[in-house]
């Protein structure tokens, strides 16, 4: 009959206890039985050696007095007046010979080989026949010294005899408790290898869909919803990875209408932005009209806030694209210093209004990369040294070669980043504990929308703790040849 494996965890846990301990009990249980006959039987060798030492002891003080009775019964027999002592020595003869029979009762009941039993009925025909012979009144000292001779050689026979089975049941009790002890060591030795096979069995059972939950929590923890959650194991275990697999689609298309919330939203703002945008040029431009000082200096607020906007916009819709895997890099060929002096140009408002002084140490290089997203991370870069710079200020941008490798930084000398806040700064949503400046808060995704056009170029960004004030950021992208098909194939990927 096939033994069908437990449907639960508890079962499982249940099983293998059992499949563990049930043999150790059992090798208790014969271990307890073992000894418990090991006790016993000494206990009765002990008991059975006392009673022979005893027995012998009482059989040799009791041939001493039966002797001295028949002799002197011998000696006074045939005296005159001496039919009373006479009577008397027999009596105590027969006392004592009757306690002789019972002690040599006693000793056959006792374990004993076929010569000491030989040697106990020898003793009990020797007295009997002492005691006939006074009783026919043929006895004389010489014949009696004799039988009485034969009588302490058997019992010292018996002493010796008896001793000598004590001797060798002690030895086979010695020889028991070894035996009983090598079974109990042979049978640890293999409940050992036993126990340790079924344990590892048991940590197969259950630790592989142990760990197939831990991947799957991770897997959801980080965002990655692509993989379905299978699980195989005890029913629970398994039940438990349909649920995980039940919020795993449930955080997708929860990820999704973000997403697509997202996409729209940012679609639907860009438009009348657009229209906001090129307004306000025309009135900078003249085109509607000139304006004077103060409408200058408030359509130029216009147009910077929009150009905010727009990038707010604009990191929304990348961030969106990156989650979806829609993203792709549009590689070219550009002059790196024009694009850094772009996306300075766009800042000058606000690099004004706080008298921020620039330091610029710009190479003139030509870079191959999506030029856009290049921006995008120098304007968002950028946009939050301003954000944290106090009035007055210092921002330092440079950018030149390493090796093989791009190197832009940003750094200011504003509050910094909050210690507790470095190893979160690049995650979708995340604002730092340092009070932002600015009339507007920011979103959180800007500095993760950096991160994710970097790596998308096969880069890396992080914040360099060097030990002075404000925060600095480190942008290194490998260089990219525009023959280079196996790296535009890494960039696109």
């Amino acid at each position: 009959m096939k033994m069908r494996r437990p449907r639960t965890l508890l079962g499982m846990v249940l099983m293998g206890l059992a499949f563990v301990t049930v043999p150790l009990l059992v090798a208790i249980g014969n271990a307890g039985i073992k000894l418990g006959q090991l006790a016993t039987e000494s206990e009765i060798v002990l008991a059975d050696s006392a009673t022979a030492a005893l027995q012998n002891e009482r059989l040799a003080k009791l041939v001493s007095s039966m002797e001295r009775n028949a002799l002197s019964y011998v000696t006074i027999k045939d005296l005159p007046d001496s039919a009373t002592s006479s009577n008397n020595l027999l009596a105590s003869y027969a006392a004592d010979e009757k306690d002789f029979e019972e002690s040599v009762s006693q000793m056959r009941v006792l374990p004993s080989d076929q010569p000491i039993r030989d040697q106990l009925t020898r003793l009990s025909t020797i007295s009997k026949d002492v005691h006939r012979v006074l009783l026919t009144g043929s006895a004389t000292e010489r014949a009696i010294a004799e039988r009485f001779g034969m009588l302490t050689d058997a019992t010292r026979a018996v002493a010796t005899g008896m001793r000598a089975t004590t001797n060798a049941r002690l030895e086979t009790l010695q020889e028991n408790t070894r035996s009983a002890q090598q079974q109990l060591l042979w049978l640890t030795a293999a409940l050992v290898p036993g126990t340790l096979v079924l344990v590892g069995l048991f940590l197969l059972l259950v630790g592989r869909p142990l760990r197939q939950i831990d991947r799957a929590i991770r897997e959801l923890g980080e965002g990655d919803f692509g993989h379905p959650i299978t699980v195989s194991g005890p029913h629970d275990i398994e039940t438990l990875g349909r649920q995980l697999e039940w919020l795993r689609h449930r955080l997708k298309e929860s990820t999704d209408e973000k997403n697509k919330f997202l996409r729209h939203m940012s679609h639907e703002l860009k438009t009348p932005l657009a229209n906001i945008r090129e307004g306000t040029e025309l009135l900078l431009d003249g085109s509607v009209g000139q304006l004077d000082l103060q409408q200058q200096e408030v359509t130029s607020i216009l147009r910077d806030n929009g150009v905010k906007l727009q990038r707010l916009i604009e990191n929304l819709l990348t961030f969106s694209a990156w989650q979806t895997h829609t993203a792709a890099l549009e590689l070219a060929e550009f002059e790196l210093k024009p694009m850094v002096f772009t996306v300075l140009s766009q800042h000058r408002l606000a690099l004004s209004n706080k008298k921020i002084k620039l330091q610029l140490a710009i190479s003139a290089i030509t870079v191959h990369a999506d030029e856009g997203k290049l921006k995008l991370v120098l304007e968002n870069l950028l946009s939050n040294a301003i954000k944290f710079t106090a009035s007055g200020g210092t921002i330092n941008v440079s950018a030149g070669m390493q090796g093989s490798d791009l190197v832009m930084d940003v750094s200011d000398n504003g509050p910094g980043v909050h210690p507790e806040d470095s190893n979160r700064i690049f995650e979708a949503f995340y604002q730092g504990r340092r009070p932002q400046g600015g009339p507007v808060g920011g979103t959180g995704i800007g500095l993760s929308v950096v991160a994710e056009c970097v790596q998308a170029h096969g880069g890396a960004v992080e914040l360099v703790q060097n030990g002075e004030p404000g925060a600095h950021f480190r942008v290194r992208l490998p260089l990219r040849r525009a023959g280079d098909k196996r790296l535009r194939a890494v960039a696109n990927a």
